[in-house]
């Protein structure tokens, strides 16, 4: 009887820990997906996908993101001819590498960011940069980091003007744990350059369908503060996606 209990109690420690570790997750990965088609008078398709990625290590915290977004719609033509038209497409990937200090809450980071936009003020605009980042505060209920430091960027026009030079980037997120089953996210980035200021933001709020199933509505911006003639500087989207968590 009591080689059954200790072996019980063994078994029990072990459970313990395996649970224990599988809540301090080294990787996660979120995947989103966002699809529309409507027919009748008005056709059109969209489709938004997304891919959200962290990794939690001794010495590292790293963060990657990839978005895509692709629109199509159906028209008719001044002699009664059907066609269709690309309304948007983009593409955007961005990593950080966080660098733990002695305090790990004190790190610093590498940035690298990339949007190919074919409809945008921007046919394609990337970032490099790398400075200072601090997780401000981190609990069950929430959690606040922000980076800031120089860095360069590099752009084209749809018209072909190449606008390249250094500049300042700040950005934060904050996470709202609201339940068990539902968290509200906040990020916010801005490139301060002398030839432009590039400002990229998202509230998303997100809840827990069913196990790792999640629907997520979302509003982002991107804007820039020197954009061609004809040229819209406020770009938005607004969408309900859905989010597996694939670990």
């Amino acid at each position: 009887m009591k080689s059954l209990s200790v072996a019980a109690l063994l078994g029990f420690a072990s459970c313990a820990v395996v649970a224990q570790e599988e809540e301090k997750k080294s990787f996660t990965m979120d995947g989103e997906f966002g699809f529309i088609l409507t027919t009748g008078n008005t056709e059109t398709t969209s489709i938004a996908l997304g891919i959200n990625a962290s990794q939690e290590l001794e010495q590292w915290s790293n963060v990657y993101l990839l978005e895509g977004l692709y629109k199509e719609d159906s028209d008719v033509n001044a002699d009664g001819e059907e066609f269709s038209r690309v309304t948007e497409q983009k593409f955007f990937a961005s990593a950080q590498a966080n660098y733990k200090l002695t305090n790990p809450d004190h790190r610093l980071f590498g940035f690298a960011s990339y949007e190919d936009n074919r409809l945008g003020a921007f046919a394609y605009q990337g970032t490099i940069a790398a400075g200072w980042n601090q997780l401000v505060w981190e609990d069950k209920s929430s959690s606040f980091d922000y980076s800031v430091g120089p860095g360069y960027s590099f752009a084209e026009t749809q018209e072909g003007e190449s606008v390249n030079g250094a500049i300042i980037r700040g950005a934060a997120n904050y996470v709202w744990n609201i339940s068990d089953t539902a968290k509200f996210t906040q990020t916010f980035s801005t490139e301060y350059g002398s030839d432009n200021v590039k400002s990229r933001a998202e509230t998303a709020l997100t809840a827990q369908i069913a196990g790792d199933l999640s629907l997520k509505v979302s509003v982002k911006f991107d804007h820039n503060t020197d954009v061609a003639e004809g040229r819209e500087k406020l770009d938005t989207e607004t969408a309900a996606t859905l989010v597996y968590n694939f670990f």
